[in-house]
């Protein structure tokens, strides 16, 4: 994953932090998900609910009174972009209420937390504080992390071997008849890499799309290429492997020079500053839209996350090492938009949430990191209800769907509130996988809007979730002791 140059700047920055937080002890989570998981919403909801402090019974901290207040403080790195938390926040609580956009680019906010310690010496060393940082970035940069360990023919290897799988073969049609018409010996055209590397982009943008749902599509950059758009750096594409040597102008050793390049100029950088300083993590995971697409979309999520939960550096830190770099030590598996479903439903949809993730929560245990589950809801978009249907009982979810969202012949306006029983998750969670599961095609998840701004008795803006307290007093409870 890195070289030894990696290694001694990671190490220099361990002790530059560790200098700095002598005095104010300094937590950075790393906040996972793929694209469309719920990555900048919950880090908004995680903030709000902090710094307003009334709406997270299950937060040990604050439950005891022991937390006094929390605020917004200096950013960490001036190089890097302020994470646009008053933005986010009005666009889920002003009139028109929507979800904030997804993440284009990096960006990065300090939470300071002031409390009262729990021990006896608290007493007499009064409050203390606690800096969080937390870091924000488009999901689909996750997916390039695997990449640092595969060379280009690996690369390329799976690459084919994906795109002759079912759910993928017409999709990757266009790409791979362009692909095999290129004589991989041939002097590079740059017309002809350009439009090769093109029609593999868009195969891998029409994987991403909601009837598919597909995950496992690196490089992430070629969904959300940001600055680099039509740089050589994106201009690659898979070809199947060669043997023997290539002339160095040849298309494949050109390709091979590229994708070399991409990770050494995009991806490792992004691992070594950002990655491999965590110490905390939370992984958040978008479960309905890959059961709404089928087994091969959960098929797909499994393959993705245990790839890239393989870069994560987890394990128990100690005071030595830690000096010099720093580990996981705590990681959450999060099922987001369980307010999707009634609450029946929930523990269902952690059961395979851990079929999942079990390889990769296996692995972090035995290297000495502590894991759990939950099924939440950053910011609660329905409520819940019952509807008699031919005298049954349906457990339903009430909410508003967003314009444009529909269900059978139905299209959605966006305005109109409904009653929607999304259908119940399977029993046994190895099912999911299975395309002749009698669940298959019964399930129902739609877009909600965000719900209407609700105030507490002081004015303050409420916005209601699911175990996002939970959430929080596993990743920083302890530390707050």
């Amino acid at each position: 994953m890195t070289n030894w140059m990696d290694e001694t700047r990671i190490a220099f920055d361990n002790v530059v932090d560790n200098v700095q937080s002598v005095f104010t002890p300094n937590i950075r989570l790393g906040v996972t998900g793929l694209s469309r998981a719920g990555k900048t919403v919950f880090i908004t909801s995680l903030i709000h609910q902090l710094m307003e402090g009334n709406n997270l019974p299950l937060f040990a901290p604050l439950a005891e009174g022991r937390i006094i207040g929390a605020k917004l403080t200096r950013l960490p790195n001036p190089a890097i972009p302020r994470f646009a938390f008053e933005d986010h926040l009005n666009a889920l609580t002003s009139k028109d209420r929507f979800w904030p956009q997804s993440t284009r680019q990096i960006a990065e906010l300090r939470l300071t937390i002031r409390y009262q310690s729990a021990s006896w010496v608290g007493g007499f060393t009064g409050p203390q504080e606690l800096n969080i940082d937390i870091v924000d970035y488009p999901g689909e940069w996750l997916l390039d992390l695997p990449l640092l360990n595969k060379s280009y023919a690996e690369w390329s290897t799976d690459a084919f071997e994906r795109a002759s799988e079912p759910a993928r073969q017409e999709l990757a049609k266009d790409w791979k008849t362009k692909s095999n018409a290129i004589n991989p010996d041939q002097e590079l055209n740059e017309k002809q890499a350009q439009t090769l590397a093109d029609s593999f982009k868009a195969y891998l943008a029409n994987c991403r799309e909601d009837a598919h749902a597909l995950s496992a599509l690196p490089p992430g950059r070629f969904l959300m290429p940001g600055d680099l758009e039509g740089s050589p750096a994106l201009t690659f594409a898979p070809l199947r492997p060669q043997s023997g040597t290539k002339p160095n102008n040849s298309f494949c050793a050109t390709m091979e020079k590229r994708y070399e390049a991409y990770k050494d100029l995009v991806v490792r950088p992004f691992f070594r500053d950002h990655f491999a300083r965590l110490d905390r993590q939370i992984v958040l995971v978008d479960t309905l839209a890959a059961l709404n697409a089928g087994p091969a979309a959960v098929k797909d999520l499994q393959v993705a996350l245990s790839e890239i939960l393989q870069c994560f550096r987890a394990g128990a830190n100690n005071i030595f090492a830690s000096l010099f770099s720093t580990k996981i030590d705590k990681i959450l598996f999060a099922s987001t938009k369980a307010d999707h479903l009634h609450h029946e439903s929930h523990n269902q949809l952690e059961l395979i949430l851990n079929h999942l993730v079990s390889n990769a929560a296996r692995d972090a245990q035995y290297k000495g990191a502590s894991t759990s589950s939950v099924a939440l809801a950053s910011v609660r978009a329905t409520r819940e209800g019952e509807v008699d249907h031919e005298g049954e009982l349906l457990k339903t979810i009430i909410g508003v769907p967003r314009e444009g969202e529909s269900l059978g012949d139905k299209t959605y306006n966006g305005e109109t509130e409904i009653a929607l029983f999304p259908g119940e998750l399977p029993q046994k969670p190895e099912s999911v996988f299975d395309e002749d599961a009698p669940h298959i095609g019964q399930l129902k998840f739609l877009r909600f809007r965000p719900p209407m701004p609700q105030t507490t008795e002081t004015g303050a803006i409420k916005l209601p979730h699911i175990r996002l307290d939970r959430a929080i007093d596993f990743l920083i409870g302890d530390k707050l002791k």
